[in-house]
Order: C-alpha cells, then structure tokens, then sequence
C-alpha cells in the first residue's frame, strides 16, 4: 500500500510538470540563467497591448544589492535606433523632410565627398561613412571615456573619405544614427531628446522612458552595467552623453507600449508603419534585411522583426511577431547575457502552436547531436591564411586537436565540425564551410551569417623574415584624428604606441600589410612614394577603412 501512494504521488506530480502555466516555464528558465549576487535580465512579453509576463532577475547593481524589477530603467543602445528612424519616418510623413534629401542640406558642415548620401541611406547602413566608435577608438578616446555629442560631430566633420560609395554596400554605421538625431534636432529646433519626449514617449505613456544625452543627469531605478571576469563580477562603465545610435534609457514595460504602437497608430499613421519596414536595396539592386532600425527575418515560419543592442555590459533585444501582435522584451545589465536566446526560447513557449520546424539555426552554441569528429589529417588541411574582405585576415589553425580560426583585430575562436567541411563558430550561429578546387586542395572558405554569405580566398603564406621591421618605425600623423601613433622595433616584434592605448602588437601579413591585436585598428597598410620610401600607412578595422597616417620626422 505505501508503495502504492509513492508511485501515485510520482503521477500526480508530473501530471503537474506537463501543465505549467507559461509563467512557471518562463520563472523556470529565466532564474536557472542568473547566479546569485551577479547583474542580471529584465523580461516583459506582450500581446495586444496586454502584458502577459514581467519580471526581473539578479541586480541592478550588486554593490547595492538592488534587485533588477519589471521598473527598471535599462540603457538599451542599438535598439534605441528604431526610435531614431521612427523620427525620421515621421518627419518625413509630415513633410518637413524627404528621405531622398542630401544629408548636406541638414549637415553643411560634413565633407563634400563628390557624392550625394541621402538620408535614407542613413537609415539603412549603406551611406559609406565610416563609424563613429571606431574613428574615436583609434583616435585615442576609450569607450568608457564621456563622448559628447559635439565630440562625435567634430569628428564626423574631419573625416574627407568614405568607406565605399553610398549604396554599393552595407556596413552597419552609427555615425549614421548620430546624424539622423541631428538632423531631427535642426529641423524641429529642440534637441533630439526633447523631441522624442514631446512627440513619443509621452503620446505612448512611456514615462519611463528618455534618451539620455547628459552623462551627469541622475536617473533613479536605473540598473549600471557589470560583466563576468576570472576574478569575479567588474563595472562596465558607460558614460555616453550622445544619443540618435544609442543612449536610450527605458524600461522592459515601456518598451511593450512602443511595440503595441506598430498596431494602435496611437503615434503615426499606416503609411509611416509601412515605411518602417522598408528595406534597404544596394544600388546593384539586392535587398536587404535591414528596415528602418529593425530587422526583417522569418523565425519557424512566422515574420520575426528584431533589433539587438550591446554596449558596456548591457545586453538588450526586443522582438515583434506582427501577425500575433506579439512581442518579447529582453534587457541584461550583464555582458555574457544572450537576450536573443532568451527572446527566441521565450518566443517558443508561447508561440509554440503556431511554430513550424523550419530548421532554423539556434542563436546558442551549437548542440553535442550536431558535432562530429574530423580526423586531424582533415583539420590540418584547412590550416592557412584566407582574406575575409580588404581589412580582414583570417588565420586558421589547429591547436591541441581543435582548429581554431584568428581573425585580424579579434580574438581567436573554436571551430566546431558538423560535417567534413562545414564548421559552426563557436557560441554563435555563423559558420564557414571550406571548399575545394581542382585536385582536391582547400582553396577558400564561405563565411554565413544571418542569411549571408562572403567568400574568403587562401592566400599564400608569408614569411615575416623576409621584410625589414625597423623601415617601418616612426611617428605618424592623422590629420582627420588629430592624433599620433609612434611605431617602434621591440625586439623582433613591432610595436604601434599611442598615448592613450595599451602597446599594439603588429603582425606581418604581406609585403606592407599587419595586422594588429587592437579591435579598432586590425589592418595597417603602409603607402610608398615612387621612390619606394615610406611615407605613411591606412588603418583599417571593421568598420572604418583607409584613415591616412603621414609619416613625420622624429
């Protein structure tokens, strides 16, 4: 009999699992991702302007010990562009301004490139500016310095080349976002926060809700940024006082009221939504994911609109099914967090009647059912040099039995096998497939990622022997930076110094081209005069290319 009621309990216990209610799920799931003491996540889901889930999870600051609530207030960076094109779909709308103007119009003080960027091609990442962190990056700022608004103006306005000519690519550009909050701010004669709080922010009772463009400005509930370190939990400081590509400041709560707005129109009309979800196509003509600061995708069948942010250690995502008028809300003060897994995981609870398998690629590192072995053989075959774009070197290499792949200005990572030739990065969804040419030898690589491919060819291995270092050392100049860089001889190993940076190590890729450890500055690309004299070199990262250092006489 005792027996008995064990095994009946065991049944009515998981009869209890089978039936959890969404919220035990998503309280289940959430709480098993946050460790005790550490900087955590604020989630909020939504359907039909009613919000279904809100909580938060770990702290808002774990000096304090203040916990993070569905209150508090978040820096949400990149998915502050969505406000920012919002405003210019708006204004647009109203016809105080057309997408198609010259950004010069609004901005006389830019260079005269020869070309026209228009303002649209801001809103889509394909006006060949180079970016704003990159550009004070390698000009000597850290990004945990202040950086103004009028800072990053300046800056903009000393640069006299583009990356690529407006519309031949995309390349993910918040220069572009500072400027559309200018040219807001020039046309309506308030300041770009100012106008989004009188225009939408208090329309939408998002009373949470700011861009914040004073570093100083005292803002209660709000959660400050931490990430993970060997030595335990550290400060992520954030001190932008700058917004249009970032510094929106608001809660998981808040950011519902915006999503359910795409449906309501409490703020705009049917032809500004629509604009909203144009997307951008190149001049050769191929369209794009990227809307007006969202972007457009499917996720197991259903249309799936997103945008990410991350900067310092916060971590935001915010995601729309349109169809359900549905959307999640994920917000981390931690720099390890995964929002975007979180969001899809959280998508697939409540959305599960109405997902289809469509073999989506996960957002979180890949499973131990899609790894395979390779034999070392196999591995060491695909070792070599492969040049992702001009700017970008990739170096593969086995290391202790796993080929790891070095990209020029990052960090090494793991390539994990789920075929004989098809590698998953690890901890993403990106992966590279290597192929063959005539007489079975690896020739290239194809690198995928969000839908999109790049071809990275092999290229020939490089003895650094073979060049002298020391005809590389000096002092060189950037006028459009304003700054310097004195590049001497350590030893065998070049060395690229800049006041206010740690050493930069160089490394010999070919003739005249290293590559660097710094994220800002990966490639330097020495230029000679017809006498095949040194005369300076163009630094180039992922997205800047070819700022100009003169060499100046020490």
């Amino acid at each position: 009999m005792k027996n008995y009621f064990i095994v009946l309990s065991i049944i009515i216990s998981c009869a209890g699992c089978a039936q959890e209610t969404p919220d035990k799920q998503m309280d289940d799931l959430i709480s098993g991702m946050i460790k005790t003491g550490s900087a955590g996540v604020t989630v909020a889901v939504e359907k039909d302007g009613k919000i279904l889930f809100s909580k938060g999870y770990g702290s808002a600051n774990p000096e304090y010990d203040i916990p993070n609530t569905s209150k508090t207030i978040f820096h949400v960076a990149s998915v502050s562009k969505q406000f920012t094109a919002f405003a210019i779909a708006l204004l647009a709308d109203q016809g105080k301004i057309s997408l198609d103007d010259d950004i010069r119009k609004y901005l006389p003080e830019l260079h005269d490139f020869g070309q026209r960027i228009t303002i649209k091609q801001l809103v889509h990442h394909t006006s060949g500016l180079r970016d704003q962190w990159n550009l004070l990056a390698l000009a000597g700022w850290r990004l945990d310095d202040v950086i103004t608004r009028n800072q990053v103006l300046r800056l903009i306005s000393h640069q006299n080349e583009l990356n690529f000519n407006p519309g031949d690519e995309m390349s993910y550009c918040n220069t572009g976002y500072t400027l559309m909050g200018e040219i807001v701010s020039r046309v309506s004669g308030k300041s770009f926060a100012e106008w989004c709080k009188d225009n939408i922010f208090e329309p939408l009772d998002m009373n949470n809700t700011m861009f914040y463009d004073d570093h100083e400005k005292i803002v209660k509930n709000r959660a400050y940024s931490f990430n993970d370190s060997p030595e335990g939990l550290k400060k992520s400081v954030l001190s932008y006082a700058n917004a249009g590509a970032t510094s929106l400041f608001t809660t998981a709560e808040d950011l519902t009221k915006w999503s359910n707005n795409f449906y309501t129109m409490k703020v705009g009309n049917e032809a500004v939504m629509k604009q909203m979800e144009e997307r951008a196509v190149l001049n050769k003509g191929d369209t794009l994911s990227y809307a007006f600061g969202q972007d457009i995708s499917k996720y197991k069948g259903l249309n799936a609109i997103a945008h990410s942010g991350g900067d310092a250690g916060y971590r935001s995502f915010l995601l729309r099914f349109p169809e359900h008028k549905f959307s999640i809300v994920v917000l981390s003060n931690l720099g390890s967090f995964n929002p975007a897994g979180l969001a899809y995981k959280i998508a697939d609870i409540y959305l599960k009647e109405y997902l289809k398998d469509d073999n989506k690629k996960s957002v979180e590192k890949p499973s131990e059912a899609s790894r395979i072995e390779v034999g070392e053989s196999l591995l060491k075959s695909y070792e070599g040099q492969y040049q992702l774009s001009p700017e970008m070197i990739v170096a593969i290499k086995l290391e202790k039995g796993k080929l790891m792949a070095h990209a020029s200005g990052q960090s090494p990572v793991a390539l994990v096998a789920s075929s004989d030739s098809e590698f998953l990065i690890e901890g993403t969804d990106m992966k590279i497939a290597f192929n063959k040419a005539v007489g079975d030898s690896v020739n290239q690589f194809t690198f995928y990622q969000g839908g999109q491919t790049m071809t990275a060819p092999r290229i020939m291995p490089f003895d650094p022997k073979s060049i002298d270092l020391k005809a590389y050392t000096g002092a060189y100049y950037s006028p459009e930076l304003q700054t310097s860089y004195n590049l001497e001889l350590k030893g065998d190993t070049l060395i690229a110094n800049h006041i206010r940076h740690e050493p930069c190590v160089m490394t010999p890729i070919t003739g005249d081209v290293f590559a660097t450890d710094a994220w800002f500055m990966s490639k330097i690309e020495f230029i000679r005069n017809n006498k095949l004299e040194i005369t300076g070199f163009k630094a180039s990262s992922g997205r800047v290319r070819n700022v100009k250092f003169e060499k100046r006489a020490m």
